[in-house]
């Protein structure tokens, strides 16, 4: 064998011995930028290392498909030949070229959410234009190209220097020697595909060692894979009767009735008054904007949310309230639809999301004129094919002529620009005599960090504290300019942030990470409170209607905040795989292969000790996301036409 390879195949180990090398620096690299979170016991390294030169052994083997088939078939007459020996010079420096950038482009993924490929590599493949000007701006391009062209070419003038391919290059085999060596070769990623599990990496508590012990290649082709997951077959699960008893008893609340007896239809009616209003709605969802910006959550970052720390005061302020997931869409999603995460990609990006029960269709029955109104090209996440399908007009950057759009950068207009659409779309629906629902997403807290120079204090494009406080900057004009306007005191802005700044933590779900600012204002309607109740993103649309005083037929899984009980409250955090369900103080996260794991958490302070599990917690968790997973793939979410 040693003498097969030592000849055609030569340049298999070749190219082997140099993708782990890579790997292995690169693991140090990324392990370097978060030491202080990782456990660095020895044994702990010890897994990371040799669990990390079996996954990158593994994401090789699939690497190298097309470099055996090619050795295997290609004739000896050929394989000897001169233009053969050049092409294959050229082959291994491609090939080294996208080993190394395929390295430096993981330490730029890592630095940005901590994690190995998942599935935001897979989007960012899917939207190459916004993702590749996004790249280009926000990082020396050039330089790292040439970087990358310098260290590959240093490694073709030591194979070339050394020799090492020469004797390769003219060795000669019979046609059944190749088939035999291809055929083993090819063995390798058969037996991987068919028994090499990806959750193999996830068996520490500490997040960043599995995430380190991982390849990047490999997790990329294992998040394209589980896009999906099915909950009955991945997750634990009960009764599904059982669990229909538990939910509708759980979503019973003293101002609603069931429509029906069947017990997987959660059809409802609420009454919340007897005078309905007709306020105005603009609802902005913010990226990134973590509860840890502001001032109400002893802001780290310094004093750079002054318009919302002021408006805060006048506002309706939800103290304990949580994002459900890492993704704008995930938020949107939780908002439209008051329903807790599904594992595996958002429901916005699935098939059959048209005509779904939803908030926007409960606005459009009363005669509402709804708007999606994003800064960017809203096909990026499939968000104007959802949003159309379900009761808006969309009103993306496709929609801004150039006298609108004063500064941008890859994901979309500034939120100057977004708002002050958001301003006219509103005079716009006004003077047609009907209520509006708009809501606008921006795009300015995203990398590149970039923004119009001179309007505060922070340069452009020098990190995430600009980026947030140029948005606090751009809500404080937008709020003066709405003030000024016919439809003002009858119009309730609700603001949300979508997700957190980053979601990486040394826990299964850093819970900390996820919480974020809920502030609905408008001072003739709204008295100023703060809500501390524990509640999230899918409890937006109840609440908003609830404000609104509307009696409606519900689907939602969501509660009103302001009338829940102590019992009531709880909230739902996911990250495409774990879902993890609180209440009392308590974090309970299902995982796939059925695997179940409960910490005891300080809001405050984090998670302070793993706990025994506890039945009540489990099936209260089961019960809602078995649940909502049943009715999603079950479709009993749709929208009857009224």
């Amino acid at each position: 064998m040693i003498k097969v390879f030592s000849n055609r195949f030569w340049g298999i180990i070749l190219l082997f011995s140099v993708f782990v090398i890579v790997s292995f620096i690169s693991r140090t690299v990324l392990l370097g930028m978060s030491v202080a979170e990782v456990n660095i016991g020895i044994f702990s390294l010890a897994r990371v290392y040799l669990l990390g030169l079996f996954f990158d052994t593994v994401a090789f083997s699939y690497f190298m498909i097309p470099f055996v088939v090619f050795l295997m078939f290609l004739p000896n007459r050929l394989f000897n030949s001169g233009f053969h020996k050049w092409f294959a010079y050229i082959a291994y420096f491609i090939a080294f070229s996208i080993i190394i950038f395929n390295g430096v482009s993981e330490y730029f993924f890592w630095e940005e959410f901590g994690v190995r490929y998942n599935f935001i590599a897979v989007d960012y493949l899917v939207y190459t234009t916004e993702v590749l000007d996004n790249i280009w701006e926000s990082y020396p391009i050039p330089l790292l190209i040439c970087a990358i062209l310098v260290v590959d070419l240093t490694i073709m003038f030591v194979i070339v220097k050394k020799k090492l391919l020469v004797n390769s290059l003219l060795s000669k085999s019979d046609f059944s020697n190749r088939m035999i060596t291809g055929a083993m070769l090819l063995s390798l990623p058969i037996i991987s595909y068919l028994i090499v599990n990806f959750n193999w990496a996830e068996k520490t508590q500490n997040r960043y060692n599995n995430e380190l012990s991982k390849n990047g290649i490999y997790s990329l082709f294992a998040a394209f894979l589980n896009n999906e997951l099915d909950y009955e077959t991945f997750y634990i699960t009960h009764n599904n009767n059982q669990n229909f008893k538990n939910l509708r008893e759980i979503l019973k609340t003293d101002g609603s009735e069931f429509k029906s007896s069947e017990l997987t239809d959660i059809s409802r009616f609420v009454v919340n008054g007897t005078e309905e209003k007709s306020y105005n709605v603009i609802f902005i969802t913010v990226e990134s904007l973590s509860g840890e910006f502001l001032e109400y959550m002893g802001s780290k970052q310094g004093k750079i949310t002054p318009n919302l720390d002021s408006l805060v005061y006048k506002s309706l302020l939800f103290t304990n309230f949580y994002a459900v997931g890492t993704r704008t869409i995930w938020g949107l999603e939780a908002v439209a639809l008051s329903a807790p995460p599904k594992p595996g990609q958002s429901v916005i990006k699935r098939p059959n999301s048209e005509n779904m029960y939803s908030m926007g269709q409960l606005f459009k029955l009363r005669g509402y004129d709804l708007k999606f109104i994003y800064g960017g090209y809203g096909y990026f996440d499939n968000m104007n094919y959802f949003f159309e399908n379900n009761g808006y007009s969309i009103v993306d950057r496709t929609f801004m002529p150039d006298n609108e759009v004063t500064f941008a950068n890859a994901w979309g207009v500034c939120d100057q620009d977004l708002f002050n659409k958001v301003l006219k779309e509103a005079d716009l629906s006004f003077a047609t005599g009907k209520p509006f629902l708009n809501l606008a997403v921006t795009t300015s807290n995203h990398r590149p960090f970039t923004y119009p120079e001179g309007l505060i204090d922070i340069p452009s494009g020098t990190g995430r504290q600009g980026a947030v406080k140029y948005c606090d900057y751009a809500i404080g004009e937008f709020i003066s300019k709405a003030q000024t306007k016919p439809w003002f005191s009858n119009t309730l802005i609700v603001i949300m942030a979508d997700h957190c700044a980053g979601s990486a933590g040394q826990t299964e779900l850093p819970f900390m990470e996820y919480q974020i600012p809920l502030i609905i204002y408008n001072p003739t309607i709204i008295q100023p409170q703060r809500i501390d109740k524990l509640s999230g993103q899918v409890d937006v649309a109840p609440t908003l209607l609830g404000l609104l005083n509307w009696n409606y037929e519900s689907k939602f899984f969501g509660k009103d905040i302001l009338k829940m009980t102590p019992n009531d409250e709880r909230a739902f955090i996911a990250n495409y795989q774990k879902l993890g369900f609180i209440k009392n103080d308590k974090l309970t996260i299902l995982s796939p292969q059925q695997k179940v794991s409960s910490y005891k958490i300080d809001r405050f302070k984090g998670v302070t000790e793993r706990q025994p599990i506890e039945d009540e917690m489990v099936n209260e968790a089961v019960t809602y996301y078995q649940s909502a997973s049943f009715v999603q793939k079950n479709r009993l979410n749709k929208w009857e036409k009224k």
